[in-house]
């Protein structure tokens, strides 16, 4: 039996500790290549203005002398570029596919800073060239200006980029959304976004960000892995829910904070989360070897949680650009998401746990071995992210800073003063409940329900005696009458 435990628990341990060679995904975002634009919605037509570096327009073959691009034969090249790149951006109006009905485009030196505006930029494309103008390859850009007819400026509007797709998340579309009526909004999307709703409805949002939880808490490695050491030494389905849901209440709180900007800003906070979130997991599996107390558990849970929500909203802050004007909707969307996923996840660990425990990795020395492996994992990545995490330089807090690090201190404060009141009165409910047990043992002792009855235990004793008395008369009897 122990062999075949033995059997199941090696490939176990190695893949745990394989984990340990790679990073879990952190929330990065670097940019590489990036195509800058405009989308602006008139009444009958839309408007696509885009400005595209030159090294990803290799194939267009701009005639040089040596590296000098020759602006006087570079005409039909631009509208190759120009065509190329109304096939390849897609803007659809209800479903619907809308071909582009003009469109105008030129070179220009990368020192040229008309796209910080929106009509700058349109005047700048439909300028010619400055005579003298000198531009090398690799070291421009291609503007270009699309028109496409459209029925109604209250349409659903899609866009769609397959530019380059071999540079994959690499290649950035910094997008300018400017609907005829509202505020104007910022997206970027890459040839992986796929299709993306530049207007959505808050149905479509809503499906979107739940879908996009769901995606998170998968994907999320760290996070899992915290799950785990969460409900490895913790028995009955009740209990697993209590923790669960603690961890659930914990995150949403700094999930939607962050989303309305009330977390710290700074290029600090990011590598700061993720170590904390590496040194929660050690904490936990190391609690779980140790026997850490039950009463605690939940408190911790829900600190750790804490921490965890702003790690989630990292992975909301890039894509709050495709909510629209549906904040809310899809901020309530993402975390239903969440747990949406955690319960998915939940429903393929808890038997497998329960598999391994039982049968594999038997009693208290699976729960140690696991949450072993397990802090194993945690600590290499608590090492790598805390390196990061030292060479990021320190800003001075100011007084937004300051207001900000006092608003969360409050929080924490009155956190603990919850916990302790509701840790308190748990407290005294199980002692009222030990109170309430022990008078009822004392009365049902009392009305001989529930132990031996004294008045019988004294008739016995007295019948004992009486039977004793009658038979030493009787031996003294016969003694007397043999003599």
């Amino acid at each position: 039996m122990t062999r075949r435990r033995l059997r199941f628990a090696l490939p176990l341990s190695l893949a745990c500790l394989l984990l340990a060679g790679g990073s879990a995904p952190a929330h990065e975002f670097a940019l590489e290549s990036v195509i800058t634009g405009f989308v602006k919605i008139e009444s009958t037509r839309a408007d696509v203005v885009l400005r595209m570096p030159l090294h990803l327009l290799k194939s267009a073959s701009f005639p040089a002398v040596g590296r000098e691009i020759d602006l006087a034969k570079a005409g039909p090249p631009v509208q190759r570029a120009l065509t190329a790149v109304g096939r390849e951006i897609t803007i659809r109006e209800n479903g619907r596919a809308l071909v582009p009905s003009g469109g105008e485009a030129r070179l220009s030196v990368p020192s040229d800073r008309s796209f910080g505006r929106y009509e700058d930029a349109v005047a700048h494309i439909a300028s010619p060239a400055p005579p003298g103008s000198v531009i090398y390859l690799d070291q421009g850009y291609l503007d270009l200006h699309l028109t496409y007819p459209i029925s109604s400026p209250m349409s659903p509007f899609t866009i769609r980029t397959a530019i380059a797709p071999e540079f994959k998340d690499s290649l950035k579309l910094a997008l300018r959304y400017m609907p005829l009526s509202g505020d104007a909004r910022s997206m970027v999307i890459t040839s992986r976004s796929g299709e993306v709703s530049l207007n959505p409805t808050w149905y479509r949002a809503a499906v979107g960000f739940v879908a996009l939880g769901v995606a998170h808490i998968v994907g999320g490695i760290d996070h899992l892995l915290f799950l785990l050491c969460l409900i490895i030494p913790v028995r009955g389905l009740i209990d697993v829910l209590k923790i669960v849901t603690t961890f659930t209440v914990a995150h949403s709180i700094t999930l939607g904070a962050s989303a309305y900007d009330l977390a710290p800003s700074g290029a600090w906070f990011p590598p700061f989360v993720e170590t904390v979130i590496a040194a929660s997991i050690v904490y936990m599996a190391l609690g779980n070897i140790l026997g850490s107390h039950p009463g605690q558990r939940w408190l911790v849970t829900a600190l750790f949680g804490l921490v965890h929500g702003f790690g989630f909203a990292y992975g909301l802050r890039e894509s709050l650009q495709f909510a629209g004007d549906h904040l809310l909707v899809s901020l309530l969307s993402f975390n239903i998401g969440i747990e949406i996923g955690q319960i998915l996840v939940l429903a393929v660990m808890l038997p497998i746990l329960a598999l391994l425990l039982r049968s594999v990795l038997v009693g208290r020395i699976g729960i140690v071995v696991l949450s072993a492996l397990v802090a194993h994992v945690g600590w290499h990545w608590m090492l790598e992210r805390g390196d990061v995490l030292w060479k990021v330089a320190w800003p001075r807090p100011d007084q937004t800073d300051l207001a900000i690090l006092a608003r969360w201190g409050a929080a924490l404060i009155l956190l603990a003063a919850v916990a302790r009141f509701i840790a308190a009165r748990r407290r005294v409910s199980d002692g009222l409940a030990m109170n309430a047990s022990a008078r009822d043992e004392t009365s049902r002792t009392q009305r001989g329900d529930g132990g031996p009855s004294p008045t019988l235990d004294h008739r016995e004793a007295s019948a004992s005696r009486d039977d004793t008395g009658t038979l030493d008369t009787a031996r003294r009897d016969r003694i007397g009458m043999g003599t």
